[in-house]
């Protein structure tokens, strides 16, 4: 099969979808594989890495997205609409629920659309998880530094020091970005909350978590209880496909201290803080009823190195699969693939993201 693996174009979006190792697997399988020029760069891969791993140059991307499969680390831009084709399989971070004007591409064009993010294996998000992992990560560094008076926060050090309180950490979910983001902040010695709605996921995060590290239920008078003493609110909520629940409204945010943080990890799928709209790292900060808040749609992509490498990791199976069998082939041998399915054949095939987009659903994609 021919596989394109453009250059991102979103800003300091600085990931590519394989890395020159990856590629080389691909094209030790038989296949071709196009990388646009400049493509790794921002992650550490020159054209010349990927060359050697056999790769064909692209100058434009214009070459790059002709071939059957396309592989990218975020969805499309306006820009990249007219690339769409419906003879095309599209593989990336889609995030449809929170960019409706792209589903509405995808469909006219009738390209095939796979989503990382909604490929499922027994209950868990594999496609998701490493880039979940490192925006909890981050979530904390970025919290944390944007804290600092002079990034327009209150001046407080979330881990303390002798003789002073440690700041208080609120995540609100604990999934895989939430827990560790309440590993990171425990690391750094502040004290720290995960508001969960699952009494089993409660126990399992006391018994991983360290112990400066407590768990509540999630609910509105929890909610209201913490805010006013918390220095770092960060927003983990996940339904898969689905736009995230505003779980923090607007009047909760105006109870918090002024010059605390707020950090929404789940600003892709519409972000579950009421306050909260999308940044970039350009411009990652902006400050709403005195809050600072930090709502970048791609966070790993601020260390691509490591991203990069954890993405092709997961990914590159399935790409493998893709390519040597095709679609409905390659479900048979990973039904997760089914889950990452949202458009096929003009129509959109994952009921959650069809709910979140107000459209039918055709629950058979291969019937």
């Amino acid at each position: 099969m021919n596989i394109g693996i453009p250059k991102e174009i979103k800003t300091r979006e600085n990931r590519v979808s394989c890395t020159p190792a990856g590629v080389r697997h691909l094209v030790g399988a038989g296949h071709r594989v196009v990388v646009e020029s400049g493509a790794g760069e921002g992650s550490g891969f020159s054209d010349e890495k990927y060359r050697l791993a056999g790769a064909v140059m692209a100058g434009g991307p214009e070459t790059v997205w002709r071939n059957e499969l396309v592989v990218k680390v975020k969805e499309p831009l306006e820009e990249e609409y007219g690339f769409l084709r419906s003879d095309q399989m599209l593989f990336t971070f889609l995030h449809l629920a929170g960019v409706p004007g792209l589903a509405r591409h995808l469909l006219e064009a009738g390209t095939t659309a796979i989503a990382y993010e909604t490929v499922e294996v027994a209950g868990r998000l594999p496609l998701l998880a490493p880039m979940s992992e490192i925006a909890g990560k981050m979530s904390i560094i970025m919290g944390g530094y944007f804290l600092s008076r002079h990034h327009g926060g209150e001046g407080k050090l979330l881990g303390g020091v002798p003789g002073v309180l440690p700041g208080r950490v609120l995540v609100i979910g604990g999934g895989t970005a939430g827990m560790n983001a309440a590993r990171s902040a425990a690391g750094l010695g502040a004290e720290v909350t995960v508001m969960e709605t699952s009494q089993e996921r409660m126990r399992e995060l006391e018994s991983l978590l360290p112990s400066q590290v407590h768990t509540i239920y999630s609910n509105e008078q929890h909610l209201e209880e913490l805010l006013p003493e918390t220095d770092l609110l960060v927003g983990a909520v996940l339904l898969p496909g689905a736009v995230a629940p505003k779980v923090v409204t607007r009047a909760m945010v105006q109870t918090m201290k002024k010059g605390a943080v707020v950090v929404d990890i789940a600003i892709d799928q519409g972000g579950c803080i009421g306050t909260s709209r999308p940044t970039s790292h350009d411009e990652p900060v902006f400050i709403e009823e005195g809050v600072v808040h930090y709502c970048v749609t791609n966070m790993p992509g601020a260390f691509p190195a490591t991203s990069t490498e954890a993405l092709t990791g997961v990914t590159l199976p399935y790409v493998r699969r893709l390519a040597d069998l095709g679609l409905e082939s390659a479900s048979v041998l990973m039904p997760g693939l089914v889950g990452g399915l949202n458009i096929l054949n003009g129509k959109v095939v994952h009921p959650v993201v069809a709910a979140s987009l107000g459209m039918e659903c055709h629950v058979n994609p291969f019937g």
